[in-house]
């Protein structure tokens, strides 16, 4: 079969590889219909290995060496492991990707994306940008007839963005801002406008970004400008913003959200900082600021959410930016979305050619 292969920086090659075999207990093996790349996919082909074992073996998957790509896949099921009951041939279904052993103590909490052995298809171990990929059954939802894969496609990093709301406690009588809506922000604005949340406000340099952000339901649109703070106030009434997602990992975000949200508020941390940053403790200390970090997402709690939002709304259709076939996955995909020349999600067919 077809893949995309990761052997290093700046270096995914579209290779012949051994097709999935037979799939173990409680597995799938599922002809890959739809996948799609986010800045993680980007960062590992410009910056990486980060993540992607290639030089010892994951502590936990085992994997070593070139590794297939894809955490956000979706596939038609072809065969099913022992003790699998969920599914069948020719079932539709999404991953969630994040594999969990259910068993340590905060598995047994239901925050199975803080599991122990936690690893993660497409980043960890061979993943979806493929023709066909396995997956545990465990992690994956049936897709609802009538929801097409190109939507259904988009149910993991939405499922990132409905986690950090659910962290932040967000609701539909909040005020929220979002610093940085690319990606997994714009997801956050996507999830908290069809949760009914009444002032979505939209932070960003690129006035692109910020048009597409509205488009998917953001109130406001602002550039972190010097005079955003007051504008932030004049939107909010002076009552200060109830909850801000920073999802950037710029240094100066983490300061900007403290400075702008209300006495009691809170911040989700969602953006990944490169280095240690300063932040004034004594003022979220003051101000009893609750600073909450977000990681991936809880496969029970976020992913059927995030399927249903995508089954009944037109949500992916604004939120696609193109559609490729492997061969296109580093020119017209890798490339751009590490350049930051791309508004909206890439998704791959593996079938195209």
């Amino acid at each position: 079969m077809r893949a995309a292969v990761y052997h290093g920086p700046a270096d995914v090659r579209i290779e012949e590889v051994q097709a999935p075999g037979s799939p173990g207990p409680g597995q799938l093996v599922v002809r890959v219909l739809r996948a799609a790349i986010c800045g993680t996919d980007a960062g590992e082909y410009r910056h990486g290995p980060k993540l992607v074992p290639l030089d010892a073996p994951h502590p936990h998957s085992g994997h070593q060496g070139p590794l297939i790509l894809g955490h956000e896949f979706v596939g038609e099921v072809v065969e099913v492991g022992d003790g699998v009951t969920a599914f069948e041939p020719g079932d539709h279904v999404v991953t969630g990707a994040g594999v969990s052993c259910g068993t340590c103590p905060r598995c047994l909490e239901g925050r199975t994306n803080l599991c122990d052995a936690y690893f993660t298809l497409g980043l960890h171990v061979d993943g979806g940008l493929a023709e066909f990929a396995v997956t545990p059954a465990s992690i994956c939802c049936a897709i609802p007839e009538g929801c097409p894969a190109d939507a259904a496609v988009l149910s993991q990093p939405l499922a990132v963005g409905l986690h950090a709301l659910r962290r932040g406690r967000v609701g539909r009588d909040d005020a929220l801002a979002v610093v940085g809506v690319g990606g997994i922000g714009a997801m956050v604005v996507a999830g908290a406008h069809a949760q009914g949340v009444r002032i979505i406000v939209a932070i960003d340099l690129d006035d692109e970004r910020l048009g597409a952000a509205r488009a998917l339901g953001a109130t406001h649109g602002l550039r972190p400008d010097d005079d955003v703070l007051a504008q932030l106030q004049r939107i909010t009434g002076g009552a200060g913003l109830d909850v801000i997602v920073e999802a950037t990992g710029a240094p100066p975000a983490p300061a900007l959200a403290l400075g702008a949200v209300r006495r009691g508020g809170r911040i989700v941390i969602v953006g990944l900082q490169a280095r240690p940053v300063e932040l004034d403790l004594f003022a979220l200390a003051m101000n009893e600021i609750e600073l909450i970090g977000a990681l991936a997402h809880v496969f029970a709690d976020d992913l059927p959410a995030a399927l249903a939002i995508l089954a009944g709304s037109d949500l992916a259709q604004r939120c696609v930016d193109r559609t490729v076939g492997l061969d296109d996955l580093v020119d017209r995909g890798l490339v751009p979305l590490a350049e930051g020349r791309v508004n909206g999600k890439v998704v791959i067919d593996p079938s195209a050619r």
